[in-house]
């Protein structure tokens, strides 16, 4: 048993109640936004409004369970993609891995909501602009991040297979500036 041998100067006190209140008053924010946190006997539910940005269960994947698939058809052939969390077809948080060859090009686009990357492996060169200019392109190497707002016209392309991890709330589109550059606007 650790006891106490001298009292916490008020200070500390002080900030411990703060702490408290500022906690409380983001709470009653985040509710006030329409955000939930139910509980119930299968898990925690968390939404804020519509959007589901929570799972039921704890997710845990090992890389060696990660189920690749190619695409998704709105790149280039020789993409390939794994989700890890949510689905990016509907309204709510999802995590996916994009795994690219060596000079895989993404031609410039926008998505309709914030997208988050990191790069776990090989290097991706990003720039932003309605135009591809690989000397505009800034790299990122493993370890890299970062975040887009809504509707940013940017592109990229792989230096290396190149594996990125992007986090986002769906549905996950792209909308290419040219649609030329569209995969699935092509007829065979």
């Amino acid at each position: 048993m650790i006891r106490a041998t001298k009292t916490l100067p008020a200070t500390c006190l002080t900030l411990g109640f703060a702490l408290m209140l500022s906690l409380t008053a983001c709470s009653e924010d985040y509710q006030a936004l329409g955000g939930t946190d139910e509980r119930g006997g299968d898990g925690a539910k968390t939404t804020v409004g519509d959007v589901r940005i929570g799972p039921d269960e704890p997710i845990m994947v090992a890389v060696d369970e990660i189920e690749w698939r190619l695409g998704p058809e709105s790149l280039e052939e020789g993409a390939e993609y794994a989700v890890l969390e949510g689905d990016p077809s509907k309204n709510e948080l999802f995590t996916m891995r994009l795994r690219l060859p060596d000079g895989f090009r993404i031609m410039p686009h926008t998505h309709p909501n914030v997208e988050r990357a990191t790069v776990l492996s090989g290097t991706l060169h990003f720039g932003h602009g309605d135009t591809f200019d690989e000397g505009a392109a800034r790299r990122l190497d493993a370890g890299s991040y970062l975040a887009m707002p809504p509707e940013m016209e940017h592109f990229a392309y792989a230096q290396g297979e190149t594996v990125l991890q992007l986090t986002s709330i769906g549905p996950w589109e792209i909308n290419y500036i040219n649609p030329e550059h569209d995969p699935r606007k092509r007829e065979d």
